[in-house]
């Protein structure tokens, strides 16, 4: 279903129905149910843009030097999960979390613009890539996209879904940047959300976020698998890694979150220490994108990354699951230099 979501979306292919006509019903009556007791009331996500490790660019002598080093461009795009809907300081927020991480990491400081919006689905990332894009002076070094639970939320066919964002992955790629997708995650964890649409919000989160992988391999980018939101930590704490609104995750979800895509976020740079050969006691390996892709879907955390050109067998890529490193919890940032 991922193969022909993904081949859809890059071939003009009409939307694919990923629920049963005779379940419409049914899925209708427990989508008003959870909607009564999930989300609702949100505040504006805190504003993360900024510098972050601005110590690793200062020489204590002379502050003002010429000499210190470029920070890294890093962009955060997609939609409330990117922007840290649901907690209240800027520090706390994912795009936080990982710039500090890879500030730590790359030991320079590094520049966030996170343009992300709440409530955004994959067709507004045509209008987020434009922002980021918009200045030729600061063109990213590497972007993370978190995008898709609106899609399915939204009923947004899925090849329209994926075709928008495998566009946005190439114009960035085209642009030079690294991209780093988060790629759907399983709703079907949300607490309140109750069977039979427990299992299916499981069975099309899995898909689109499998299809997801298909079409942003292709163009070159990575993925991580957001999964059950990333490991059994959450079906086992959902009231400490969940937000206050049950759906948004708490700012210790958040940093779980981080703590999975900031390896892939340095690897994409050239910084992680690990060796880049498939660990086969991890179960890592080479496979064709498609099997990849389905089983990164299955396991959150999972990193699948370009590989080999097409074959028989369609393109291959990198299974990895890498293994996460702690965030710290991280000031606010200071203002961007104009």
């Amino acid at each position: 279903m991922a193969r022909r979501i993904a081949a859809g979306a890059a071939y003009g292919g009409g939307g694919i129905g990923l629920i049963g006509a005779a379940t419409v019903g049914v899925v209708l009556a427990e989508v008003q149910l959870a909607k009564r007791t999930v989300g609702g009331g949100h505040a504006d996500p805190p504003r993360s843009d900024g510098r972050y490790g601005r110590a690793y660019g200062e020489d204590p002598g002379h502050p003002d030097c010429s000499d210190c080093s470029e920070p890294v461009r890093f962009a955060m795009l997609g939609d409330s999960t990117a922007a840290g809907q649901g907690v209240h300081r800027a520090g706390q927020t994912p795009g936080a979390l990982l710039a500090a991480g890879l500030a730590a990491v790359a030991e320079r400081p590094v520049d966030l613009r996170n343009v992300a919006l709440p409530g955004a689905q994959s067709d507004d990332l045509d209008r987020q890539v434009t922002l980021v894009l918009s200045d030729p002076a600061w063109v990213p070094d590497v972007c993370v996209i978190m995008i898709g639970a609106n899609d399915v939320t939204h009923r947004m066919p899925p090849t329209r879904s994926v075709r928008h964002l495998s566009a946005a992955v190439r114009r960035l790629r085209t642009a030079g940047a690294e991209v780093v997708v988060g790629t759907c995650p399983d709703l079907g964890t949300v607490e309140n959300v109750y069977q039979p649409l427990r299992w299916l919000a499981r069975r099309v989160s899995r898909q689109l976020a499998a299809a997801q992988t298909i079409g942003v391999v292709e163009q070159g980018g990575r993925t991580v698998s957001l999964g059950d939101l990333l490991g059994p930590e959450f079906a086992a704490n959902p009231r400490e890694l969940f937000g206050p609104d049950n759906y948004h995750p708490s700012a210790e979800g958040y940093a779980t979150a981080a703590m999975a895509v900031l390896p892939t976020l340095c690897a994409a740079l050239g910084l992680w220490p690990e060796e880049e050969r498939p660990d086969i006691s991890r179960r890592e390996g080479f496979l064709p994108v498609a099997r990849a892709a389905a089983q990164a879907a299955a396991e959150g955390g999972t990193e699948v990354t370009p590989a080999m050109p097409a074959g028989p067998r369609g393109p291959w890529a990198l299974l990895k699951r890498r293994r996460r490193r702690r965030i710290h919890h991280t000031p606010d940032p200071s203002p961007l230099p104009r």
